[in-house]
């Protein structure tokens, strides 16, 4: 006797689309801090709703007296295929960013303060952490004006219920 199994074939489930993103930028770098800009970009472009949280060193993409001066850092960046002592020669991360400007600029990638404001403009939610704004001694004055506010991590957490979260 021979027992025959019925093969079952599941249909793949569709995927839920996404509705909402949050996003954190930790980290202070040019190539650090666009991921994420252009992340939260291409959500409203999707009409995904798109919240942005910027703690340590990625609050400076959002200071009003560093985010026109970021960097490449050049220093430890597997990512230049160079050696790390490469980076600390006077001049070199100035002319690694200068580069890599004029290479976005190519393509149509504007810089972070007008890549802040098209963000805002297009409906991204822009928030500074309290956590690390405190450790600063900074205050709201600090950030530029598309800064919606400082929110604690679980003040984050509330409005990110339902998102996808991404580390940048």
């Amino acid at each position: 006797m021979t027992l025959m199994l019925e093969q079952q074939t599941a249909e793949p489930a569709e995927a839920e689309a996404i509705t909402k993103v949050a996003i954190v930028i930790s980290k202070g770098s040019l190539e650090e801090i666009y991921p994420g800009l252009i992340m939260a970009n291409g959500a409203r472009m999707e009409g995904i709703e798109a919240d942005v949280f910027f703690t340590f060193f990625g609050l400076d993409a959002i200071r009003k007296d560093r985010y026109g001066k970021i960097k490449v850092a050049t220093v430890g960046n597997p990512g230049l295929h160079m050696p790390s002592l490469v980076g600390v020669i006077p001049g070199f991360s100035w002319l690694v960013t200068k580069m890599m400007k004029r290479q976005m600029e190519k393509i149509d990638i504007p810089s972070i303060p007008e890549f802040i404001e098209l963000v805002a403009d297009s409906g991204v939610h822009l928030y500074a952490c309290q956590a690390t704004v405190d450790m600063f001694g900074l205050t709201m004055n600090d950030f530029v004006p598309q800064v919606e506010g400082i929110l604690t991590v679980g003040e984050f957490y509330e409005r990110a219920a339902g998102a996808q979260v991404i580390f940048t």
